[in-house]
């Protein structure tokens, strides 16, 4: 897929002094919950009204949304608001059910992206509509896939396109409900600049005090939007309660975000210098969540080395660590020196971890 400035046309026609804002319930529930919330956001930043209508959940007897019946509760968003909508599609039937509900943003989800098979489903069906198509990235850390995806639907003549970052599920347990991984974001706002990006902090969170950080941090990495599950009442939602907030806090958290704009002759500077402090404090993040989790391995030896009476310090294992390390760091642009100090400093760490668990 070539780099297209055309996708980012929808984008740019908006003309918004803000960050694209897409906001709603995870699920349409009843009518009453849906045009209550709707009319709350109806005056603040939000830009689409979304709502979940078909629900895919991991393990069956959940609830599943309403079906076709919410559309109509989206058209009647639209009749009493005036604002515009948006829903989830994941084959060809809810494609059809949501053109003929003049549903105007639609997104493939992450359990969908994963198969190039429902996804070209889809392309087909939506062929060369002007209806706004964002591709979440699927469930998976695969940029290729998630790639993918777009370029089917452009395939199909559909030019209105953008893309959706809800993170990515992990085996570990961390902070998150899905790992954010901005690296793979950022590598794919580095091959299509022009694409426009989508941040959904409602579902990387899992958890709604997370969300206004989250959000900050794709502002800070130049993201077009934010996606955020809002709820007039989220600790009885019928499916996704911890992550959604009320109307009333996503207006809070759209006052207090730090919106970066150009407003002078450096800004386009600071913009960039930004951005890659930004992509420096993530990558720091994961660097210390990744030495934690070695020194976790490390107490693990420590407990075996215990059991078996065997001293802290195996000279052979750890020189021939060093050697290994010596020549990776070179095919990455690292020197000899700087490798063999960071080593040294986190075989040291390892060493009174393992100290402190043999002398209990």
């Amino acid at each position: 897929m070539e780099n297209k400035k055309e996708m980012r046309k929808w984008l740019d026609d908006l003309g918004l002094d803000h960050p694209l804002v897409i906001a709603g319930p995870c699920s349409a529930e009843t009518e009453e919950q849906v045009l209550k919330i709707a009319h709350s956001l109806k005056d603040t930043d939000v830009n689409y009204f979304r709502s979940g209508i078909w629900k895919p959940r991991t393990r069956p007897g959940n609830f599943e949304g309403v079906g076709a019946l919410g559309l109509k509760w989206l058209q009647k968003v639209k009749e009493e608001t005036g604002m515009k909508t948006a829903t989830e599609v994941a084959n060809r039937n809810h494609v059809e059910l949501a053109l003929e509900h003049d549903i105007d943003l639609l997104w493939i989800g992450a359990r969908s992206t994963v198969s190039p098979f429902i996804v070209q489903e889809i392309a087909d069906a939506l062929q060369g509509t002007d209806k706004i198509v964002l591709v979440k990235n699927p469930v998976n850390p695969d940029l290729s896939l998630w790639l993918g995806g777009i370029e089917r639907l452009y395939t199909a003549d559909i030019k209105n396109l953008g893309v959706i970052h809800r993170g990515f599920s992990t085996y570990e347990k961390t902070k998150y409900r899905n790992n954010p991984n901005w690296q793979l974001a950022i590598e794919l706002q580095s091959k299509f600049p022009d694409l426009p990006i989508i941040n959904d902090p409602s579902h990387i969170a899992g958890k709604r005090d997370l969300v206004f950080d989250i959000s900050q941090e794709a502002l800070d990495l130049n993201f077009d939007g934010l996606m955020i599950e809002t709820h007039h009442d989220p600790d009885n939602a019928w499916s996704d309660a911890a992550q959604q907030v009320t109307p009333e806090r996503l207006v809070q958290i759209m006052k207090d975000l730090t919106i970066r704009k150009e407003t002078d002759p450096e800004a386009e500077y600071n913009k960039k210098l930004g951005n890659l402090r930004a992509q420096i404090d993530m990558i720091d993040n994961d660097l210390i969540e990744m030495l934690g989790k070695r020194m976790k391995v490390s107490d693990g030896i420590g407990e075996l080395k215990k059991q078996k009476n065997v001293a802290v310090l195996q000279t052979n294992r750890w020189n021939a660590i060093l050697g290994k390390m010596i020549l990776e760091g070179e095919g990455h642009g690292l020197s000899e020196e700087f490798v063999l100090k960071m080593f040294k400093a986190i075989h040291q760490e390892s060493i009174n971890h393992q100290e402190k668990i043999i002398n209990g």
